[in-house]
């Protein structure tokens, strides 16, 4: 029997570009390319949610993209930061300083001595004998300057009861909640044509929430002295992003799970859940990924690593002097001469369904993901190095386009949406893959972009970016260009590659297949396979009879209005995100289990019992 085929029906998300549904985002990336009232409906989108509406559109443009860290998040320039300090005494002349009797340590700590200064015991004097190491609380410059932030003014906590919920989070009810409703096919009415174990949700971070509200504040609370907080272990969990998803968004009892695989996290999660639609064992499946790495112990992080692009190798790489301020815009520079690249904070969701489900909802269809290839590196001299990996996933992705679409399709109508992370060794290390696979595949010019070059790079979620960018380029025909490079380095394989730094314009006819390709730190190399809606035309129309047809082009006309409706409510910020706390709760007194069905109250199909698993004894 034939697979499945996983339609994507919905997506949804927001990034350093805006909102996702509704090619919003990718809009802004490709900006210069559009007719001016389609530019001015996109600037007046997100103008609203900046909260600026009817802003000029320079102020728009300043506040989106990559860009300096804002003061939302914490000033760049005046960093907290703890540092050691010595007082040095000894017994003939002891330290002294006063302390409130509240805040006095028990016990107290080696060579101090407390000696009380009134009755009460409300203030001490602390004499110490010996050097003593203190923690000072002061600020520090941060080297690292840049990120990719979601537009400036918009809060998603704002949009719904978001109470110590951390900002990863806050972003995946938002995100979820966008594609959900650009189906265009309302949930309660897919879910009731499936049985409730036929849905999946698979989603996650790679930072996990470290914020105050997670995982951040409970490792720092004794540093701090603070309280750890019921919720900040919970919330702080890496799969966080599907668990919301499903208690809060969907009402989900299906599948559900977090794969992480470094940068490449979110086509693990589209891994999974395409196979799992190909073999008939879900209908639905919500995809996904969420980060937000923007705080200063993360960005310590990568810069000990000498990951991320400093102000100062940025000045060196446009030959400025060191009193001067960097061009924070360009940070991020793929295949260009770079120095690193640039953290950013994303949430990207797709819904997946199989596609005789979808021709019988009329679901809206914005392409589909026949395969998506993962393979490790082998041994390896350093963790963080890429490897032989990647040259697998690749060649497998374009020979199943090449299988499913043949030849010319694969060298004229094909495009790659590249990792691009804008550090000196992935544009040597990835161009030259890109090379070797085009020429064992006869390609002579392919489109090549980098979305980290406005987005900056979003971790878990890169590839969604990725994604939702190219079902852009499928419905506007426009690849996005480099816009952030001055050329392409000389050390860049670019022979067989079109690396431009303007968008490359492909027309809608002309953009049937993109590769979207990752590569991430340990060996998490993944690149899958994404078909336009064009070419699943002529699929669908194979697979189903015209009456077939004709049914769910009609069903179709109705999802695109309610579709349309809710992108019309959410370019004026009305996002009204899907957040069912503590309600439609299942009475499990009222659950019933037989030998070979379990139903669950609420819900409309039972699930069956007794699959063999395709064993036979």
């Amino acid at each position: 029997m034939a697979n499945f085929l996983p339609l994507i029906v919905g997506f949804g998300g927001y990034n350093a570009a805006g909102r996702s549904s509704g090619y919003r985002s990718y809009e802004r990336m490709i900006l210069e390319s559009l007719a001016a009232d389609q530019r001015q409906q996109t600037v007046e989108s997100l103008s609203h949610l900046m909260g600026i509406p009817g802003a000029d559109e320079q102020q728009v443009l300043d506040g989106t993209l990559v860009r300096q860290v804002e003061s939302g998040f914490f000033n760049v320039n005046n960093t907290p930061q703890g540092k050691r300090i010595t007082l040095q005494a000894d017994e003939q002349k002891p330290a002294k300083f006063v302390i409130a009797g509240k805040d006095l340590p028990h016990p107290l700590p080696d060579h101090w001595t407390a000696e009380p200064l009134d009755e009460g015991g409300k203030r001490y004097q602390i004499l110490i004998d010996s050097d003593q190491t203190l923690t000072l609380s002061c600020t520090s410059k941060m080297p690292v300057q840049a990120a990719g932030q979601l537009p400036s003014g918009f809060n998603p906590g704002s949009h719904y009861r978001s109470q110590n919920h951390p900002r990863g989070l806050q972003m995946s009810i938002l995100a979820a909640s966008d594609a959900v409703k650009s189906m265009g096919v309302d949930w309660q009415e897919a879910a009731r044509h499936v049985s409730p174990d036929a849905i999946a949700v698979y989603s996650s971070s790679v930072m996990t929430q470290l914020d105050s509200t997670g995982f951040g504040g409970m490792m720092q609370a004794r540093q701090l002295a603070t309280r750890v907080t019921s919720k900040q272990l919970a919330m702080g969990l890496n799969t966080m992003p599907a668990d919301f998803v499903n208690a809060y968004v969907l009402g989900s009892v299906g599948a559900t799970g977090g794969i992480t695989g470094a940068c490449a996290t979110f086509l693990y999660n589209l891994r999974q859940g395409v196979d799992e639609i190909r073999s008939g064992r879900r209908k639905i499946v919500v995809v996904g990924a969420s980060e937000a790495p923007i705080i200063p112990e993360v960005m310590d992080g990568y810069s000990a690593m000498s990951a991320l692009a400093t102000d100062a190798d940025l000045l060196k790489l446009d030959g400025l002097h060191s009193s001067e301020t960097p061009n924070h815009r360009r940070a991020s520079r793929p295949f260009g001469e770079n120095c690193g690249f640039t953290l950013a904070e994303s949430s990207q969701f797709v819904v997946l369904m199989a596609d005789d489900l979808a021709i019988k909802l009329g679901a809206q269809v914005y392409g589909a993901v026949p395969g998506v290839y993962v393979n490790a590196d082998g041994h390896k001299k350093s963790i963080s190095a890429p490897g032989a990996g990647n040259y697998i996933t690749m060649a497998k992705a374009v020979a199943l386009a090449r299988t499913l679409l043949g030849d010319d399709a694969l060298r004229q109508r094909s495009f790659v949406h590249a990792h691009g992370s804008s550090t000196p060794q992935n544009r040597i290390t990835e161009s030259r893959i890109f090379d070797e696979v085009a020429k064992a595949f006869g390609i002579e010019s392919w489109p090549v972009a980098a979305v980290k070059s406005y987005l900056g790079h979003s971790l878990g979620p890169a590839s969604g970016d990725q994604l939702v960018a190219s079902l852009g380029t499928f419905a506007y025909g426009y690849v996005p260009g480099i816009k952030t490079i001055d050329s392409v380095a000389s050390d860049v394989y670019a022979d067989r590659l079109q690396i431009s730094k303007t968008d490359i314009e492909m027309g809608v006819e002309g953009c049937d297949i993109a590769f979207l390709n990752s590569k991430g730190f340990g060996g998490n190399n993944a690149t899958a396979t994404v078909l336009s809606p064009r070419v699943l035309e002529g699929f669908l129309s194979k697979r189903y009879s015209n009456v077939q047809m004709r049914a769910f082009r009609q069903r179709q006309e109705q999802s695109a209005q309610v579709a349309a409706n809710y992108q019309a409510k959410a370019d004026k910020a009305q996002l009204e995100p899907i957040y069912a706390f503590g309600t439609d709760l299942i009475d499990e007194d009222s659950i019933i289990i037989s030998h070979n069905s379990i139903s669950l109250p609420g819900y409309e199909q039972p699930i069956t019992l007794g699959d063999d698993e395709g064993f036979s004894f």
